[in-house]
């Protein structure tokens, strides 16, 4: 089936709205084309596989729409987890809340293990900046250890 890292970076960034139309279909693409893979003797047509991926696209884009225009009646400038939630239940698809729920979580767990594991990318400092005070720690280190 799906990697679970690539579905809930996918989808969230989807439904937050960081991924534009041309890159949504390339993406629903890769993830029609890892299900196949992983599904033996099932296959789509070239016709089917290009209707199906204009519909996600189509779904993504009603519903960064809707959850765009309840942002802006909040005054808030970026589309939030509960702006999607909201979007989603106000166009009829409720059921779907439950499992955007639990995308949303690990994809806030993903991002914990990202930031841990790349803090310079958090600090604010420049690659520069990074590379010299690396350079300075070795350093230091060698002339403590001979």
């Amino acid at each position: 089936m799906i990697s679970p890292f690539l579905k809930v970076n996918i989808t969230y960034a989807f439904l937050l709205g960081h991924v534009q139309p041309v890159q949504a279909s390339a993406t629903v693409q890769k993830i029609v084309g890892e299900i196949l893979a992983n599904s033996p003797g099932m296959g789509l047509t070239k016709d089917a596989r290009d209707l199906l991926i204009e519909c996600c696209v189509e779904f993504i884009t009603l519903i960064s729409s809707e959850a765009n225009e309840i942002s802006e009646k909040e005054s808030k400038k970026t589309i939030a987890c509960e702006h999607i939630t909201k979007a989603l239940e106000q166009l009829g698809f409720g059921d779907y809340v439950h499992d955007i729920m639990e995308v949303a979580s690990e994809h806030k767990e993903q991002l914990k293990v990202f930031s841990l594991s790349h803090p310079g990318e958090q600090s604010g400092l420049s690659t520069e900046q990074l590379l010299a005070m690396q350079e300075a720690a070795f350093k230091d280190a060698a002339q403590r250890h001979g």
